[in-house]
Parts: C-alpha cells; sequence; structure tokens
C-alpha cells in the first residue's frame, strides 16, 4: 500500500489517526505547518509533507503517490476553503479515498457554524466523486482541556451546559475507527456516527476528575451571557465565543445525547468512558 496523507495531523485527533495508522503497518504522510511541531508530536517513522492549505503546489506535492486522504482542519472561518482544497487537490491526484472527520449534526446554513462548515465541506466531497466516508464524531474528551488551567487554579469546572447529557468520545477512538475506514474495504458511501459509550453531564465529568486527580472538583453551571463574556476575555475571537454558546444551547436541547455503538462495530472493542480518559490525562488538571 503507498502512503496515506492525514491532514490536520498534530491536531488532537490527526495524531490519534497517525499513530493508529501505524499500528496497521500502514505508511503514513503528514501534511504540517510547523516541522518542529510535527516532529515533537508524531512518531518519526512519519513522513512530514510540509505545507499549506492555502498553497496549492504544497498540496500537489504532498499527495502525490497517495492512497487514501484523513482529512480534517483546524476549526476557524478558512475551514470550509482549507478542507474544499484539499478535496479538490485530491480529485486532480486520482485518489482512491477520502475520509473526513465531520461534526455530528451537519446542516448548510445552520445557526451553528461548525454545523454549517462540515455540511458544506461534505456537500463539495460527495459532489467531487471520490470515494468518500465520513466519520461524524461527537462531543471530544479533549475539549475538557480547553478548562484545564481553570479547574487547576479554582478546583471548578464552569460551562452553560445545564443538565446535558453528553456522549463524549475519546480522540484515541476516532483514529482508531479513521484507520480502519482508511485502511480496509466497504466503507465508500458511508456515514457512521461515533460517540462514547454513554452520555454524561458535567456533573459527572467533575465527579471523574475529583476521583482521577484526588482532589474537589466542582460543576459550576453559569449562563450563556457569562459564558460569552468569560471566553472573550479569555482571548477567544468573537466568532468562537459566540460558536461555543450556540453549541451549548444545543448540547442543553438534546443535540450530544444520542450514543451509537459504531466504534465497537468497526473497531472490535469498546469505547473508552470519560473517567478513563481523564484518569490518563489527570495531570493536566492536577494542581501546579
Amino acid at each position: 500500500m503507498n502512503a496515506i496523507l492525514v491532514a490536520g495531523a498534530t491536531g488532537n485527533v490527526g495524531r490519534t489517526v497517525v499513530a493508529a495508522l501505524h499500528a496497521r503497518g500502514t505508511p503514513v504522510r503528514a501534511f504540517v505547518r510547523d516541522e518542529d511541531a510535527a516532529r515533537r508530536l508524531l512518531e518519526p517513522r512519519t513522513e512530514l509533507a510540509l505545507g499549506d492549505f492555502r498553497d496549492p503546489a504544497s498540496l500537489a506535492r504532498a499527495l502525490r503517490g497517495v492512497d487514501a486522504v484523513f482529512l480534517t482542519s483546524a476549526d476557524g472561518p478558512e475551514k470550509v476553503a482549507h478542507e474544499t482544497a484539499v478535496i479538490d487537490a485530491a480529485v486532480a491526484a486520482s485518489v482512491g479515498r477520502i475520509v473526513k472527520l465531520s461534526s455530528p449534526h451537519v446542516l448548510i446554513g445552520s445557526d451553528l457554524v461548525f454545523w454549517d462548515w462540515h455540511g458544506r465541506i461534505e456537500q463539495h466531497l460527495l459532489a467531487s466523486g471520490v470515494p468518500t466516508v465520513c466519520l461524524r464524531a461527537g462531543f471530544l474528551m479533549s475539549n475538557l482541556l480547553s478548562a484545564a488551567d481553570m479547574i487547576s487554579a479554582t478546583g471548578r469546572i464552569a460551562a452553560p451546559a445545564g443538565e446535558a447529557r453528553i456522549a463524549m468520545i475519546d480522540p484515541l477512538d476516532v483514529g482508531a475507527c479513521a484507520a480502519v475506514t482508511l485502511t480496509t474495504d466497504g466503507h465508500a458511501g458511508r456515514t457512521y456516527r461515533l460517540t462514547g459509550p454513554q452520555a454524561v453531564s458535567y456533573h459527572d465529568v467533575a465527579a471523574s476528575l475529583s476521583s482521577a486527580t484526588s482532589r474537589s472538583v466542582r460543576y459550576v453551571n453559569v449562563s450563556d451571557e457569562d459564558a460569552r463574556a468569560g471566553l472573550s476575555a479569555s482571548g477567544a475571537p468573537d466568532w468562537l465565543a459566540a460558536a461555543l454558546v450556540t453549541m451549548f444551547a444545543k448540547l442543553r436541547n438534546g443535540a450530544g445525547e444520542e450514543t451509537t455503538d459504531t466504534v465497537r462495530s468497526l473497531t472490535g472493542r469498546r469505547p473508552r468512558t470519560v473517567a478513563e480518559w481523564l484518569v490518563d490525562h489527570a495531570r493536566a488538571f492536577a494542581v501546579g
């Protein structure tokens, strides 16, 4: 098998895809912008293709001789342009398969920009004619790391989550599913909804944090207005603060509570729990 290109290879999910492909003995080429960061974060045997989503020549070089592409990129106003550029370059390179990381819900024109962006990218991907797999992954457990400093300093995790129950998923499970769909047959044209094994509340997260860190961690529900103000004060751009507040409103209305058995059916093992993930990452939330 020729190499598989992983776009967004140094992100929380991209790194797990690289590792899972290596574990399957598959050659991996990582499309990265920062060589030093890639060397720190990825296995030494990973081939690096330096470039930028906005540079068509670098995309063409990265895709030369590639059998398949795992497609993800950082969230932001350029996301649609970045990912459609990869799709167009993959078409030109006659790539045989694209596996795209998507959001649990997609809807062009949604008031939640994440759903709109992924909807537009999926539409472009479908029109490209390339055999495609969409992995609609739920709320990533790694999103909790954004609260690590607050938890370390105050013992509180604050969010406008109310009593929402969310089927959070470990990025390792997403990476494992991606590796399967990139390297085995029978997935073209499929859309897979990926979730953790159970829907948990932020109260549950706080309890698991308390156990993992051996300290008391308390969940504090905050209003949308206070959440937006706190995000802005922390330096989040306006679009991100607005998007996160909108996302939590949808989670409070049940958008993240569905669970599926897709991780087990694709990988043959059960998905990891929030408690297990927090034990692995306890140091990030510890005092000092």
